[in-house]
């Protein structure tokens, strides 16, 4: 198997004896270990990729815990939230489904992190936004999972003024990875607790090269 050339759009996570790259920009995933895990360490540091990102492990769960896409919202949000959700999501599905399919996941990671340089939001209003895109996700007959939800809730809390709530993390045994929206102190928002068990690898300080 050909694996990503390291780069800004990759990230590195590693799992213990194993390691995780993800490609932003085309979603590819690949597992290494051993020397091939090895020599990616070392090709990493003459690369513009970011540094790898430790991932705590999990609890046990052998594959039988699930982390659900969506949750169902104890009450209907107020209906400019309702309509500002629908577009977003509307616009996330557009985006997803028009493009080259290889470049899709890069496309939604774009839009997630729109506002990644805005104020990040209050609980209370995160809440609220999560809650909206969940409303409008119910109302459409399409797929839609994690990535496609908190990517348009990404949106919605850029359209008002907030941001760098967007996470995408790993997690262990088995590995696997989930999108999701924090509030201001990175607490997951509307999560099931299970989505305590990934860490995030796009939080801002992991987006960097280390110092040099």
């Amino acid at each position: 198997m050909r694996h990503p050339v390291p780069d800004e759009h990759t990230r590195t996570a590693l799992t213990g004896e194993a390691g995780v790259i993800v490609n932003y920009r085309t979603g590819e995933t690949v597992v290494l270990t051993g020397g091939a895990l090895a020599r990616r360490l070392v090709s990493l540091e003459s690369s513009a990729a970011p540094a790898p990102v430790p991932v705590r492990t999990s609890e046990l769960s052998w594959g039988t815990h699930e982390s659900p896409a969506r949750l169902e919202p104890p009450a209907p949000p107020p209906w400019p939230f309702r309509l500002a959700a629908m577009t977003l999501l509307v616009t996330t599905l557009v985006v997803r489904q028009f493009g080259r399919r290889r470049t899709r996941f890069g496309r939604l990671v774009r839009l997630a992190e729109t506002g990644k340089n805005l104020p990040p939001a209050s609980s209370e209003y995160a809440t609220l936004v999560v809650r909206s895109v969940r409303w409008a996700a119910r109302a459409l007959p399409a797929r839609i999972a994690c990535l496609e939800e908190s990517t348009a809730a990404a949106l919605l809390l850029a359209a008002g003024g907030r941001g760098r709530a967007w996470r995408h993390g790993i997690a262990t045994d088995p590995i696997r990875l989930h999108a999701w929206i924090c509030d201001m102190h990175g607490r997951p928002i509307e999560e099931p607790v299970q989505t305590g068990h990934y860490t995030p690898i796009n939080e801002p300080e992991f987006m960097w090269k280390r110092n040099r």
